[in-house]
């Protein structure tokens, strides 16, 4: 009678075990499902998509673009100047994005196409003439998507503001009325990219 218990405790532990495990290893998996959110993965995969998108359009600089990643918070560093040619980064800084954007929930952001909405919208964007308007030298910028088709009849441009910073902050930035907008000196590399451009940069706004 003993041996036979001992048998069965002896088949049974190991079962029994290997299903703590498996419950331990559900937990973890559930506990750490949630990917950590990767800015440069991120661009990675946003340039990878310009690249498509230029190689059937031909029209624009294929040398450049300008990368906007929204979920990165405003005080960071998040505009991005990407040499396709080389491949590498040429320059970071700080951009504001629309007031409408702002949910009450730090860290995250609403996007519309909607007319006096002063959110900020998404997708691909042709940066078009420049002209001087109430913020000095500003770019109109052209939707060339379906989330920011409306821009240029929202007066949606590319422009500096004196109260954008121009080192990384441990706050929030000002907000602008839906349009990107930069500090003084970024904007000054910016310009002169745009300006020296023979075909049209691209700008691609992200979350």
């Amino acid at each position: 009678m003993k041996k036979k218990i001992f048998f069965l405790l002896f088949v049974a532990i190991p079962f029994i075990c290997l299903s703590c495990e498996n419950k331990k290893e559900k937990k973890i998996h559930t506990k750490n499902s949630k990917p950590i959110y990767s800015y440069e993965e991120k661009l990675k995969s946003e340039i990878a998509e310009i690249r498509s998108f230029l190689g059937k359009s031909p029209k624009y600089n294929s040398d450049v673009a300008f990368f906007l990643d929204m979920r990165i918070e405003s005080g960071r560093n998040r505009f991005f100047i990407y040499d396709l040619k080389h491949n590498k980064l040429l320059d970071k800084g700080l951009v504001g994005h629309g007031s409408g954007s702002e949910t009450g929930i730090y860290g995250e952001l609403k996007f519309s196409n909607v007319k006096n909405s002063n959110c900020s919208s998404l997708g691909k964007y042709s940066i078009g003439g420049s002209y001087i308007g109430t913020f000095g030298k500003a770019y109109k910028l052209y939707g060339l998507d379906k989330t920011n088709s409306n821009a240029f009849d929202r007066n949606i441009v590319l422009h500096k503001y004196v109260d954008i910073p121009f080192e990384e902050q441990p706050y929030p930035i000002c907000n602008s009325l839906g349009c990107p907008m930069v500090n003084e000196k970024f904007f000054g590399v910016i310009e002169k990219l745009i300006d020296n451009s023979k075909k049209k940069i691209l700008l691609v706004m992200y979350y």
